[in-house]
């Protein structure tokens, strides 16, 4: 469109549980070999996370999806490999389906033992897993701009996400349950309106004066500017099971941000809505993934999510194209007409159970169907 357009580049982040292969229960002590094995083969790309049972992987710096989806796709087997020869898998879920978190340990860092001691009992249920996607947007006050416009989208990327359904064996009845567990934390949920990046580093800068946060990075809305890097940082989504789910998501909320330049180019612009009824959707998100309606407000009305899906592909479909991403965006309607990855982990425990399965072994199978599907490429 011209020389000031946003690099759009793109890096993603996912955090994995490790689980036990015999038991199918969490890891709740891997070892530190693990994780040294991990740093040696993939340096730089690999990090502990909040509790010992989790690890976190990030792509680089991508120019476009394909090249993330490349990356995730070695990083997500490489680290089953070293996980392996220790008798553990990775599972790309958002909580496991019945290991207690009362169980589990933080990891001895600075940082998580500030965080441990400050939240108590908040941050010892933090047993819970995200996708975070980094988009490139140079221009800080472009970037404020679209941290108001895009809240109105996170609703939607969080209904294609969702892959928490169970807690501590027990069917939450949400596709999200993650959220419900986050949302426990301090400075979480939609981002504040700002009209310019100086006054939202003055009211950050309160609280690091104050020393309520060390950084920016405690602030752990949906939607963020990144502390570290010139990205606008989306972290509303659970973590995909599926390889490709990752991908379509990734796909439109990069094209979104392109649009919404798209729009800005033409001195146009995305119509802001309040939190009050974004909040409303983010519910509904959480409640429902794709097998429900958001609302749609400037009708006023209930749409279904197949609907909703057709409608984000056309908005953005020009973006995609020009992105290279068209592939990974038309697999949104796999997602909805097969279901999120929440949606398959309650038929599979449902199954289980008609066929005869205790409780216990038919979530037992649910385990064994995210450890082989986080794999799938």
């Amino acid at each position: 469109m011209d020389a000031n357009q946003p690099s759009l580049t793109i890096g993603i982040e996912e955090e994995y549980l490790l689980v036990d292969r015999e038991t199918r229960e969490l890891a709740s002590n891997p070892p530190p070999e693990l994780f040294e094995e991990c740093e040696k083969h993939i340096p730089g790309l690999v990090h502990p996370e909040f509790m010992k049972a989790q690890i976190e992987i990030a792509t680089s710096v991508c120019k476009n999806v394909p090249e993330a989806r490349a990356q995730l796709a070695s990083l997500r087997h490489t680290i089953a490999k070293i996980a392996g020869a220790y008798g553990l898998a990775p599972i790309a879920a958002s909580t496991h389906p019945f290991s207690e978190w009362t169980a589990q340990t933080h990891t001895d860092k600075d940082r998580y033992n500030t965080l441990a001691d400050d939240m108590q009992v908040v941050a010892r249920r933090l047993l819970i897993s995200g996708m975070h996607i980094h988009i490139g947007i140079e221009d800080e006050n472009f970037r404020i701009d679209l941290l108001n416009q895009i809240s109105y989208f996170l609703p939607h990327l969080l209904a294609l996400s969702t892959s928490s359904p169970f807690w501590r064996g027990v069917d939450t009845g949400l596709q999200s349950y993650r959220i419900s567990v986050f949302d426990e934390l301090p400075r979480t949920g939609l981002p504040s309106r700002f009209d310019t990046f100086a006054e939202y580093r003055r009211h950050i800068d309160v609280l690091i004066k104050t020393g309520v946060i060390s950084d920016a990075s405690m602030m752990w809305w949906d939607l963020r500017p990144s502390d570290k890097f010139p990205t606008l940082e989306m972290r509303i989504t659970d973590v995909c099971t599926h390889l490709d789910d990752a991908c379509a998501i990734a796909a439109l909320y990069q094209s979104i941000a392109r649009m919404l330049y798209r729009l800005r180019h033409d001195n146009q612009r995305w119509r802001i809505y309040d939190n009050m009824l974004i909040s409303e959707n983010r519910w509904r998100a959480q409640r429902y993934g794709t097998d429900g309606s958001l609302i749609d407000f400037g009708k006023a009305e209930m749409v279904d999510f197949k609907t909703l899906s057709e409608e984000l592909i056309g908005l953005v479909s020009i973006d995609a194209k020009e992105l290279g991403c068209m592939a990974e965006l038309e697999h949104i309607r796999t997602i909805v007409s097969r279901g999120t990855s929440a949606r398959q982990q309650r038929e599979i425990y449902t199954g289980g159970i008609k066929s005869g399965l205790n409780e216990r072994d038919a979530l037992n199978g649910v385990v064994d169907w995210l450890a082989q599907t986080t794999l799938e490429t």
